[in-house]
């Protein structure tokens, strides 16, 4: 099996492409910077796109700058699928294409209302995919994972690991939130089922299969680095105040690092599994260990 994979640099292209190829699927790293059209191969099975501007928590960039990469990009490259040979299309999108905060649990059948560029881009990608007639043989999958954490990637859990790694007491301990991840183990696992078996196309949410607290993420990080326990419940309404002031003198407590370390994020992965037949390999709470113990291993 032959497969062209778009943004073979990013996290998920450096951990999915060994994945693939040691389970005897060629990959075809394509970069889609310039003319890449030319650099198409002219025969393969499927294409698995997962190049694309990434959410900018800075919010310095231009809103056109994700409808150009996420959206416009993932047009042309469906429409070179179309009129090939191939077979497959995955398209990795995210649950931000759904919603940007989740009260209840999210699933598949939750009707979309993204409020950044980033998931409004990702979110008109996946409309034109489906509007397409796909031609008799041919498959679409749209996969939305949730937040992707590995060894070599901290990214949002690097904030908590700061504090884990010294130590530090963390005095959030009074919000009781919930929170879906997806190892990127378990990410590669289900790409690599979807090339190879046949499931109903359309869209699927991507996560491990328990949520996690940040509370037990932060018990992790402290037994990954010798400590005991230091879980402070402080009183939410002084947390919410420091927030406050930290909004106006720049603190590293300020409203919206409070909303990230805090907010429930559950996203439910039951079509997945049933579309799979089975559980996925990696525990959410082994995987998110393994992640932590390799941040620790990074430093050493």
């Amino acid at each position: 099996m032959k497969i062209v994979l778009s943004g073979p640099s990013g996290f998920l292209g450096k951990n999915l492409i060994p994945y693939l190829e040691n389970r005897d699927v060629s990959v075809v790293p394509l970069s889609l910077r310039g003319d890449w059209c030319e650099r198409m191969p002219m025969k393969y099975n499927g294409i698995i796109h997962l190049a694309g501007k990434a959410h900018d928590t800075k919010n310095v960039s231009d809103a056109s700058e994700y409808f150009e990469v996420n959206t416009d990009l993932t047009v042309r490259l469906f429409n070179s699928f179309l009129e090939s040979d191939a077979r497959t299309f995955i398209y990795i999108s995210s649950v931000k294409a759904a919603a940007d905060t989740v009260t209840d649990v999210l699933d598949e059948e939750a009707v979309p209302n993204p409020q950044t560029p980033y998931g409004q881009s990702k979110l008109k990608a996946e409309e034109y995919l489906l509007s397409k007639a796909l031609p008799s043989g041919k498959r679409l999958y749209i996969l939305r994972p949730c937040m992707i954490h590995g060894p070599g990637n901290k990214g949002n859990l690097n904030l908590i690991y700061q504090i884990g790694k010294r130590g530090i007491p963390y005095p959030l301990a009074t919000f009781e939130n919930k929170r879906s991840f997806v190892s990127v183990e378990n990410l590669c696992f289900v790409i690599d089922s979807f090339l190879k078996n046949d499931y109903p196309n359309g869209v699927y949410n991507v996560a491990d299969d328990l949520p996690l607290s940040t509370n037990e993420i932060m018990s992790m990080i402290y037994e990954v680095n010798g400590y005991k326990n230091r879980l402070w419940k402080t009183p939410k309404s002084l947390i919410n105040f420091v927030a406050k002031i930290g909004d106006f003198l720049h603190l590293p407590l300020d409203s919206e690092r409070l909303k990230k370390l805090t907010e429930n994020y559950v996203v439910s992965n039951a079509k997945l599994i049933k579309a799979m037949g089975g559980s996925l390999p990696i525990d959410a709470k082994e995987g998110m260990k393994k992640t932590i113990q390799s941040f620790k291993t990074e430093e050493a």
